[in-house]
């Protein structure tokens, strides 16, 4: 099997989930909004648990 194949495969379903939510963003009432929240939401999410995350391994490394 190519190497290349499965980057291949996980690039092209980036780039069409890209397009669909492009078209949800660009849709009618409050889909652009919402679209917003969940962005919003879920790098909130991610910067949190990443400092969480660094504040662990932080604390490997420091004597008390």
């Amino acid at each position: 099997m190519d190497p290349a194949t499965p980057l291949n495969v996980i690039v092209e379903n980036i780039i069409e989930m890209n397009e669909l939510f492009t078209e949800v963003a660009m849709g009618d009432g409050l889909a652009p909004l919402l679209v917003l929240v969940g962005t919003l939401f879920v790098v909130f999410s991610l910067g949190v648990f990443g400092v969480l995350t660094l504040g662990a391994l932080g604390s490997l490394f420091t004597s008390n």
